[in-house]
């Protein structure tokens, strides 16, 4: 029976070198039984997932950009309306200030039917 040693001429003269080396060996890779079947993962899903994903994040960031916004808004009308408000408060007290007055009040009593007064008399104490 003969066997098969390999592609090696063996010499007989020359002593033979060890079959182990004195660096370390690389493990081997293992590859799954999948990849060696031919079959390989579909990245599809990973790539839709992603893109789902990104969607999302677009939308939850111009949820937050419209709401910021019609916050601004908000403030911008409040603002409006405070600065009429106390213009309309400083026009009544302007009025209330002149109706206030002297002229104004004999003016209304005038109007309404009240005569001048007469002079005060003085009392002289006895």
């Amino acid at each position: 029976m003969a066997v098969y040693e390999g592609a090696r001429p063996r010499t007989i003269a020359l002593p033979r070198r060890p079959r182990t080396t004195a660096r370390p060996t690389l493990e081997r890779r293992r590859v799954r039984a999948a990849f060696r079947a031919g079959r390989r993962t579909n990245r599809l899903g990973i790539v839709l997932g992603a893109i789902v994903v990104a969607f999302m994040l677009a939308f939850f960031s111009l949820a937050q950009q419209v709401r910021v916004s019609a916050t601004g808004l908000d403030i911008g009308r409040l603002e409006l309306e405070r600065s009429r408000l106390e213009d309309t408060a400083t026009e009544l007290r302007s009025d209330l200030n002149r109706l206030g007055r002297e002229p104004a009040v004999r003016k209304q009593g005038l109007d309404a039917g009240l005569g001048q007064l007469s002079e005060p008399i003085v009392l002289q104490p006895n």
